[in-house]
């Protein structure tokens, strides 16, 4: 009796399958590489300058006001610390631990200040509160005194900024302290108060360490933040990097003193980077296969009146007031401000946004798809470089995109007019196309981030009946996966938009020749001391903002109803 035995022709088949796929797997790192390397130009230009010949600049700054530079940062840096800590910790655990009377709205009102950027709250602040502001006014009018009798805090000062950044990036530590709180079981709490601790040393002492991973993230991302402010500082003539980036590129002239100076605060924000790969590395420690969820208790007397004061302070004064006050002037301003000029900069803000966000969600999409298709340590390490322009401030890759951009436009023309007595003049440094790309790599991470946590909940097992059925990979993207992921892809636009929208530093440095944004024009007219009138530019900025804030609040508000569920249950 004769038996076939097909098994070869079966192993040329898999054999020719897995070729296949290897080449296509190939086909796609070298492209996910190859736009790795595009986006991360600007980072490679300001470490290589690190090796440029120094300049006579370069050693003016080292002798003057680069120590000036390190320390007005580092004490920006430790005053903004205490700030966010001191605001975002302690509203965390009452609207996580406790019950009280309007607990639910303070739950998703505690994040509004994240809607107003930082340079904007500077400016409104400054308003109420200068010489001139309604404060000081009807201080003197009301004791029949006069400027220089009385003592006023100065709110252009190094400490202002403290308090205008802190408003603004308390919200940060504040959502991811509350996320670890919701994880945390009861055991231990209750176990604490079993053991005679009060609630306040319940709280410092098994809370907060449990939360501290999460906690030093939170403040991680705010620092980063706060060094790569720049409209705060320049607005209160605080020198700090930012501002000294770009006083030495455009007051003298200097690109290699500049892109050297912003090596170094690369410095500050690497070690940034490295205190939160570490906080999360440390988080692990603590994840627990079940959990508990404590009940809450009520508060009552004096306890919610202190608790009362702790939450709603920061909502009121990181948002109510600088919001009611941009109205108030935006009310008395109106008629003046919407105008032809006003449309033409909210119609290239929307442009600058809507194609950054396009462009943000196409790449996006192709990297973590590629990821998901074929895996790999080369992939994954594109997608992690990649994720560092978040952290990397405006004015910085600004800066190291101008340099490149404008050193092949000068070769091109040159070339032109050598061979065809054509100045080509300036074809990628002086057009919209800079900006897009300095912003692509700005807020890439945030769209990747957004598509890769919504790919990473689509089972693979529909991967591969869609394999199975014959589909080849970007079929199975656009009719399974896409529709799947619609929640996260508009996310991911609604984000990168409204980044866009608000960023200014970039945009300063790169936009081109009579070219203005809402950003760039309420800048323009707070330097000018036209404060109400920058307020209309500011607020619609503001408006637009709220849209993600909200969409936060949502996913928040989720959460704690699946896990007052469980509370019931």
């Amino acid at each position: 009796m004769r038996i076939s035995n097909p098994s070869g022709e079966s192993a040329k088949i898999i054999g020719k399958s897995h070729r296949a796929l290897s080449s296509k797997a190939s086909l796609w790192s070298v492209c996910v590489w190859l736009l790795c390397l595009v986006i991360a130009l600007p980072i490679i230009v300001i470490f290589a300058s690190i090796f440029f010949p120094s300049e006579d600049v370069w050693q003016h700054l080292i002798d003057t006001v680069l120590g000036i530079y390190i320390s007005n940062s580092l004490l920006l840096m430790t005053g903004v610390s205490i700030g966010v800590l001191s605001v975002g910790i302690l509203p965390a655990w009452l609207v996580t631990f406790y019950r009280f009377p309007g607990r639910s709205i303070l739950e998703w009102a505690l994040l509004m200040p994240l809607a107003i950027p930082a340079y904007i709250i500077a400016y409104t602040y400054t308003g109420l509160l200068d010489v001139a502001g309604p404060l000081q006014s009807l201080l003197r009018e009301s004791f029949d005194i006069r400027y220089g009798d009385y003592w006023f805090p100065e709110v252009r000062s190094l400490l202002g900024a403290i308090v205008m950044l802190s408003l603004v990036f308390y919200p940060y530590v504040y959502l991811l302290a509350r996320a670890a709180f919701l994880e945390q079981s009861a055991s231990a709490l209750e176990a604490a108060r079993s053991l005679g601790c009060s609630p306040f040393k319940a709280f410092t002492q098994v809370g907060l360490p449990l939360a501290r991973p999460a906690i030093v993230v939170g403040l991680s991302i705010a620092l980063m933040e706060t060094l790569a402010d720049y409209g705060t500082v320049q607005y209160f003539g605080i020198p700090t990097f930012t501002t000294g980036i770009y006083r030495t590129f455009n007051g003298l002239g200097s690109s290699v003193g500049a892109t050297q100076l912003a090596a170094l605060l690369m410095v500050f924000v690497l070690s940034l980077l490295l205190l939160e790969g570490y906080s999360r590395r440390k988080s692990a420690v603590f994840e627990a296969v079940y959990r508990r969820p404590a009940s809450r208790e009520r508060l009552r007397g004096g306890r919610l009146v202190l608790c009362y004061f702790v939450c709603v302070a920061p909502v009121v004064f990181g948002f109510v007031i600088p919001f009611g006050q941009l109205a108030a002037w935006a009310l008395l301003t109106f008629e003046n401000i919407f105008n032809a000029s006003f449309f033409q900069l909210s119609l290239n803000s929307l442009i600058l946004a809507f194609l950054t966000a396009f462009f943000a969600l196409m790449l996006a999409l192709f990297v973590t798809y590629a990821k998901r298709l074929f895996g790999g340590f080369l992939n994954e390490t594109a997608i992690k470089i990649l994720s560092l322009g978040y952290a990397i401030p405006g004015v910085v890759i600004g800066l190291g995109v101008l340099i490149p951009f404008a050193w092949l436009d000068n070769e091109i023309s040159t070339f032109t007019l050598k061979n065809f007595n054509f100045n080509m003049g300036l074809i990628l440094s002086g057009s919209i196309f800079i900006l897009i790309f300095a912003y692509l790599v700005r807020f890439l991470p945030i769209a990747i981030n957004s598509v890769d946590s919504g790919l990473a909940k689509i089972k693979p097992s529909m991967d591969e009946a869609g394999r199975s059925m014959g589909r080849t990979p970007l079929t199975m993207l656009r009719r399974i996966h896409i529709p799947i992921l619609r929640g996260s892809l508009l996310t991911a636009v609604l984000l990168v938009f409204v980044d866009v929208l608000k960023e200014l530093p970039a945009t300063l440095l790169l936009r081109p020749f009579n070219f203005n944004t809402l950003a760039v024009r309420t800048y323009e007219l707070a330097n000018e001391e036209r404060l109400a009138e920058a307020a209309v530019p500011a607020l619609t900025i503001v408006l637009v903002s709220i849209i993600p804030v909200i969409l936060l609040s949502k996913s928040m508000a989720k959460s704690n109803y699946r896990n007052d569920e469980i509370i019931r249950a």
